[in-house]
């Protein structure tokens, strides 16, 4: 047995900041899959780039938890002993141990703070309110970060950790049950939707963003039926809500702290009434004081307004407001109200051309590009992983309450295959596939809509699909580029001072790459 008064190895300090390296990856991202692998020493499963939904059993995941925690307890303890001797530990050394201790909690509560979120509704808070292994959680977090040379660690703190643990759950339940598929594009939208709500520094996050990401607004933008409710949803529904110490309990419940409001199905009047609310005789039928949704939402929630892009123009001068002073105010009432939450829109229209022809305020786009998500079509999925057929039409069949879902999925899958074929655009997305399962549940037959095809993908959108895709020649690259910045500045010279080129060369790279520029162009 190894003597825990004996000083730390190499190899241990190594771990050390391996497993701290680990606590902070994005759990989407392959780097984590990577550094999971080399700390547990085994070698990385074959197809598993980065972590997906699957319906079959997780031992595995099981397992290398178990491995993860028995590793991180043998340290913690062996750590312990050494801060115990220490009258003041190496700034690296206590930032690593921190770190680490971290995802130690985190691993060593997690069934905890996962029962308390369920799977993702936040029902068991709703009924219990008080969590009662918070008590536990204080006693193990202040043994292991109350030490000498370490920084002071009080209820506060322990509080503090306790609220970012339990979002990181419910965060990654949110994202990896509701964000489904195995193609590079949904891994990417997994790993930018947590970056959303963490940054891309979990150990800053936690220090201090935590206090000030619900004041940046997040645009989704996307093909209609892409899932882009589910990301803002996934995003709503994981933000920071301090935890209160004296009553054993959230400062509120993150469950009913989503509002979704979609625009196109409200007139401009009603728009107005449900966003900022209104006062009794504001007009015509407003017989009460109404509060709308930025009133009624609270610090800790999210308004998500779905389809923007049908915004009526004057409602987006008081949104332009709100996003910039924080405040509004009632329809009919000159009253200043307060807005605390975090705002996300989605839409599926290009902003780009809305801007061009006055449909949608350009200064209100630059208020809300601060954060940006693209959900991809599912044609664009499953032209890179078609086996995610079968996974989406098993999603969705246990949704409609099927308890074995195998003779659908293959029933789906064939008719699919032999009448629409690998090539069919789905149009309507996932909203489509959804229904195209529903017909052939019933009727064993699915009838699209003649003639339907994929939404166009605007000039730029089709360009930056191709360098992800690295499909462009570096002088195609070149001049696409070139063609950006200068739709952005509308003048070669200026455009020729940021890419550090002679203008003349940017001038002759834009007339090559050909392409529609929806801001007119200056000649110069």
């Amino acid at each position: 047995m190894r003597n825990p008064n004996k000083p730390l190895t190499p190899a241990e300090r190594a771990q050390t900041r391996r497993l701290a390296e680990l606590s902070l990856a994005n759990p989407f991202l392959p780097r984590r899959v990577k550094l999971e692998a080399e700390v547990l020493g085994v070698p990385e499963q074959t197809g598993t780039e980065s972590w997906s939904f699957t319906f079959t059993p997780a031992d595995k995941r099981s397992q290398a938890t178990e491995d993860l925690l028995k590793l991180l307890t043998s340290l913690v303890a062996r750590w312990r002993q050494q801060f115990t001797s220490m009258s003041r530990a190496l700034d690296s050394d206590a930032e690593s141990y921190v770190q680490m201790v971290r995802f130690y909690l985190f691993l060593k509560f997690q069934r905890d703070f996962h029962q308390v979120a369920g799977e993702g509704s936040g029902e068991k808070v709703t009924r219990s309110g008080r969590m009662d292994f918070w008590k536990p959680f204080l006693e193990e977090s202040t043994r292991c970060l109350s030490l000498p040379g370490l920084s002071p660690f009080d209820e506060t703190n322990a509080a503090h950790l306790f609220a970012i643990l339990f979002q990181i759950r419910r965060a990654f339940v949110h994202i990896y049950k509701h964000i489904v598929g195995r193609s590079p594009a949904a891994s990417r939208l997994r790993a930018a939707t947590w970056e959303s709500i963490f940054t891309h520094d979990l150990d800053r996050y936690i220090a201090s963003r935590h206090r000030h990401t619900g004041d940046i607004p997040t645009l989704i933008t996307g093909p209609s039926g892409s899932g882009k409710e589910l990301v803002a949803r996934a995003i709503g529904l994981s933000r920071y809500v301090p935890f209160g110490p004296g009553a054993r309990a959230f400062v509120e419940n993150y469950a009913g702290s989503f509002h979704p409001v979609n625009l196109s199905a409200l007139t401009p009047t009603l728009i107005e009434s449900e966003l900022f609310g209104h006062q009794r005789g504001a007009f015509t039928g407003a017989l009460a004081n109404h509060q709308g949704w930025l009133e009624r939402c609270s610090p800790h929630g999210t308004v998500f307004l779905d389809e923007i892009g049908e915004f009526d123009v004057a409602a987006q001068v008081k949104l332009l407001r709100v996003l910039q002073t924080r405040v509004f105010q009632r329809v009919g009432d000159s009253a200043t109200r307060r807005f605390s939450g975090k705002i996300i829109v989605a839409t599926n229209r290009d902003l780009g051309a809305a801007i061009a022809i006055h449909r949608f305020r350009a200064d209100l786009y630059y208020r809300l590009c601060g954060d940006i998500l693209v959900t991809p079509s599912l044609h664009e999925q499953l032209a890179d992983s078609p086996d995610d057929l079968a996974l989406w039409v098993e999603y969705i069949g246990r949704q409609m309450g099927e308890e074995e879902p195998s003779p659908l999925v293959a029933e789906v899958v064939a008719w699919v295959e032999k009448h629409l074929g690998a090539d069919y655009a789905w149009p309507g997305n996932f909203r489509e596939l959804e229904q195209c399962v529903r017909n052939i549940w019933i009727r064993k037959t699915y009838r699209p809509v003649a003639g339907a095809t994929a939404p166009t993908l605007s000039p730029e959108d089709t360009w930056l699909n191709a360098v992800r895709e690295g499909k462009l020649t570096a002088e195609e690259l070149l001049q696409g580029y070139c063609t950006r910045v200068y739709s952005k500045t509308e003048n070669y010279r200026t455009a020729a001072r940021t890419l550090n080129l002679d203008w003349r060369t940017v001038r002759l790279n834009v007339e090559k790459a050909g392409s529609r520029i929806e801001a007119p162009l200056k000649r110069q």
